[in-house]
């Protein structure tokens, strides 16, 4: 789990007036609209109407989340995902400007291909993440894009502040590490276990 400390919030409340956004100040954890989906579309798995929701705060840099990925999440999706008894939800926590630049990469592909992405920034973390935008480069080259997508899309501030709102909104709901849960609105920090998950969401299905 990465914490986030004074110098990341410094950061970004900076990185997001360059954006032309206002920084939180000491919101409270009001999960009021945590179920609302951001602006440019919701990320999920799994049908809508099963009786639990798991939503994901992760960043594509971020090694906790990148080890979740590999040790948990996979078994997540074949016990729960794959069989309809959770929504799984993905929502973007950037904590460094090669997180943001991965996020919308995948935010410009098609739909259908987000998810392959996010699965692409885990799997190959530690090779892409040497030199990002290289890295970034060749993975959008197999996913499909032209040189000319990929340069727009590294362009395009309005998908740039559409992430940036998602984080924002997130640390309202006092998101401040990554990876953070939530299970039907009860908050967990850190890589959870398939354990912990079958312990949390087992007795929320019956």
């Amino acid at each position: 789990m990465i914490k986030l400390n004074k110098r990341d919030a410094i950061l970004g409340s900076a990185a997001l007036a360059a954006l032309g956004f206002a920084a939180p100040s000491a919101l409270a954890q009001d999960l009021t609209g945590l179920n609302d989906p951001p602006a440019f579309g919701e990320m999920t798995m799994g049908p809508d109407t099963a009786k639990v929701t798991v939503i994901e705060y992760a960043s594509a840099t971020c090694p906790h989340c990148a080890a979740f990925y590999k040790e948990t999440f996979l078994t997540l999706k074949k016990e729960y995902i794959d069989t309809g008894k959770i929504k799984f939800v993905f929502r973007e926590f950037p904590h460094q400007p090669a997180a943001t630049a991965a996020f919308m990469l995948a935010r410009c592909a098609p739909k259908e291909k987000y998810f392959p992405l996010i699965d692409v920034f885990f799997a190959t973390q530690p090779e892409w993440t040497q030199n990002p935008l290289a890295g970034l480069n060749k993975i959008a080259q197999q996913a499909g894009f032209t040189q000319a997508d990929f340069d727009a899309c590294m362009k395009n501030e309005e998908i740039a502040k559409a992430i940036y709102a998602v984080r924002t909104k997130a640390e309202g709901f006092g998101v401040d590490s990554i990876p953070t849960f939530f299970v039907n609105g009860e908050k967990y920090e850190g890589e959870m276990t398939i354990e912990a998950f079958r312990a949390k969401i087992d007795p929320l299905l019956t």
